[in-house]
């Protein structure tokens, strides 16, 4: 047990070092955010990219609050009691993405067990009104697994998001361990049902590693997602937010990601992003470029 611990005290390695976020364009973002109330999972989950993001003039907003109704266990956003949507936090985003002149948005949100429809409605709002106000953006949505909801998905489905994601985050047998609430099969469920609609958006999903993972097992999730229908796919190292977080139990090396990523190409996806920092929004724009169809109009 303790040598599964030691990366949790160890210093981080040198590749795992990010620069002290900095510059006109991260402070103007950081006033955008502000004035208009957003929350961004950048802030809200610790993201180690927050301060490149943020000093290139993007970031990924984070939708129905800042408090989680889960308490995934690698996760740092608020969990707990949980505030009403708010009407006019789609205009309100779409003016941010607006005023910060993006071509490419991600939307994000907090899972939201509490509403009837998981919040797939007031997903749906918001890419409609962000695409009535900048109709050439390219939209993609990284959405909870609103318990498995077909109904649900067709609502989003139906607003016509470029990109669909859903991180399936961990291989099949830790899922139980830091999912709360959620399930390996019903998160293939979701990215299969939406892949198979007729003029489907690019599906996308996401694995940490350095959750006590074998690489077989990342291959054996690797090769579900693409039987699921999954076309891009995004594999970064698990950082514990806090001690209150699961603990590492492996950093891997810039190499070992390259060789996960060339397995992950030998299956078929489109595009394959792995590195020590890649997340699921992480320079999502030159990820996508390739597979992203053109914007949907109304």
């Amino acid at each position: 047990m303790q040598k599964k611990n030691e990366c949790n005290s160890q210093r981080l390695p040198g590749w795992l070092k990010r620069p002290v976020p900095k510059g006109e364009k991260y402070q103007r973002v950081v006033e955008i955010l502000n004035s208009l109330r957003l929350n961004t999972v950048c802030s809200g989950a610790g993201c180690p990219n927050l301060g490149e993001c943020y000093s290139q003039g993007t970031a990924t907003f984070m939708i129905m609050g800042d408090t989680c109704t889960r308490s995934c266990r690698f996760c740092a956003v608020n969990h707990g009691g949980v505030e009403p949507l708010e009407d006019d936090e789609p205009q309100r985003l779409a003016e941010a993405v607006k005023k910060l002149g993006l071509k490419y948005v991600v939307i994000t949100s907090v899972t939201r067990d509490d509403l009837a429809d998981g919040g797939a409605e007031h997903f749906a709002r918001t890419i409609q009104t962000v695409r009535k106000f900048t109709p050439e953006v390219t939209i993609e949505v990284l959405t909870p697994d609103f318990k498995g909801s077909n109904d649900c998905l067709d609502v989003v489905y139906q607003a016509r998001p470029d990109v669909f994601n859903h991180n399936l985050e961990t291989v099949r047998r830790i899922t139980p361990q830091i999912r709360s609430g959620a399930d390996y099969d019903c998160s293939l469920g979701v990215l299969r049902y939406m892949a198979e609609k007729d003029n489907p958006p690019t599906v996308k999903s996401g694995l940490m590693v350095g959750l006590g993972e074998t690489r077989e097992e990342i291959n054996e999730a690797l090769g579900d997602m693409r039987g699921a229908g999954v076309q891009m796919v995004t594999i970064g190292q698990y950082l514990r937010p806090s001690k209150e977080n699961y603990p590492v139990q492996k950093f891997y090396t810039p190499e070992e990601f390259d060789e996960i990523r060339r397995q992950a190409e030998q299956m078929g996806f489109v595009h394959v992003a792995a590195g020590p920092f890649v997340r699921s929004s992480y320079h999502a724009e030159k990820h996508a470029h390739e597979s992203v169809k053109e914007p949907k109009g109304d």
